[in-house]
Order: structure tokens, then C-alpha cells, then sequence
């Protein structure tokens, strides 16, 4: 069963061959605003270098501490990747904390699904799943948008559970409840380098 996972190098290969598929339908570009877009274009041609992927895994692990380095107007984000048996198969990025920009437009999350691995359940099944991540930050519930003419991305969103509040501008906004029940120990999640970040041994 896939599980939501801190980066790690060890799905060197796979995480590849996914950026390929991506790059394949048009992301990465100077345009692409998405977390994985904009990865895509600052790394996209020096990611095949072992080093140069373990620093991007230690990079993104880091981002979800208060004092990491981050671009202006940028928050702590915790990145999980969605992984089955050495598979990458997507990207979830929960932001700690909603700037006005954020709470009108981006949300808390940001998600993206490999091609290859579309049409699964993939995309709901990690909304469904941030819950426990959500609860150790302290959100009692999380904003999620899409484009209003993203049909796809809505469908994902309604059947994770979130409840549609409103439109603006372009966006549609939805919240997703995250306080069902308490985060146990034996259900907390693994957030170890969100709270520890520790430079990755390469593989």
C-alpha cells in the first residue's frame, strides 16, 4: 500500500523518471507557479547527479523548519512524497500557516500526481491522509484550491472530504477538517524530518 514519506534518495530512479512524465505534458517552465514546477525549472537538468538529489531531498526536508532558507514570502512546508515499494507516485506540500495570498488563492496544500500514476485514487487518498500531519501543526483544518476549470482537481478535492466555502477570483476554495479524533501516538505521523531534519546518506 502507498504511505506518505519525508523525502528520501532512494527513490532516486523513480522520482526521475516521474519528473520526465511531468516535463513531458508542459510543466516545469518559467510559468509553472506550482511547488513541483518550480523545482522542476531550478533543477530539472541537474537532478540525474546523485549529490546534487541528495542536497534537493536535504533542501526539502529542511523547508519545514521556521529557519530554513526560503524566498521571500514563502512559509514552512512540510513535503511528503507518496511512495509504494520504491515508487514515487506524487507530492504533497503542507504549508504551515496561510499568508492573505495564500488564504485567498494557494491554500495550505499543494499536491501533484506522476502520469504514469493518475486515475488510482492516488491524489484523494493523500488529502485523505494529511489529517494527522495537519494535527501536529496545530490546524484544526486545512484550505485546499483549485482553478474553477480544473474539473479534475475538483472531483480529488470533493471526495477527500473538504467542503466547499467560495470562489475568488478564479479559485475555488475548500476546507478540510483535520480534528476527527486525536493524534495518538500509534497514529502519529512520520514527521521525523520535519522536526529533525538530517542531511540523507546517498544510497
Amino acid at each position: 500500500m502507498p504511505e506518505l514519506i519525508p523525502p528520501v534518495v532512494r527513490v532516486h530512479r523513480s522520482f526521475l523518471a516521474a519528473m520526465g512524465e511531468l516535463r513531458a505534458e508542459g510543466r516545469g517552465t518559467a510559468e509553472d507557479a506550482s511547488m513541483t514546477g518550480r523545482d522542476l525549472y531550478s533543477y530539472g537538468g541537474r537532478w540525474a547527479d546523485p549529490e546534487v538529489f541528495a542536497g534537493y531531498v536535504h533542501a526539502l526536508r529542511r523547508g519545514a523548519a521556521e529557519d530554513a532558507p526560503r524566498p521571500s514570502g514563502f512559509v514552512p512546508c512540510t513535503t511528503l512524497w507518496y511512495v509504494e515499494k520504491g515508487e514515487f507516485l506524487g507530492r504533497l506540500d503542507l504549508r504551515h500557516r496561510l499568508t492573505p495570498f495564500l488564504l485567498d488563492q494557494g491554500g495550505h496544500i499543494g499536491y501533484d500526481v506522476r502520469p504514469g500514476a493518475r486515475g488510482h485514487g492516488h491524489a484523494t487518498a493523500m488529502l485523505r491522509r494529511i489529517a494527522p500531519y495537519a494535527r501536529v501543526l496545530g490546524l484544526a483544518r486545512t484550505l485546499v484550491t483549485c482553478e474553477e476549470t480544473n474539473v479534475a482537481s475538483r472531483r480529488v478535492i470533493e471526495k477527500s472530504g473538504a467542503v466547499y466555502e467560495d470562489r475568488r477570483g478564479s479559485k475555488l476554495r475548500y476546507w478540510l477538517t483535520t480534528t476527527d479524533g486525536p493524534t495518538t501516538r500509534a497514529a502519529r505521523p512520520r514527521t521525523d524530518a520535519a522536526l529533525a531534519p538530517a542531511r540523507p546518506r546517498l544510497p
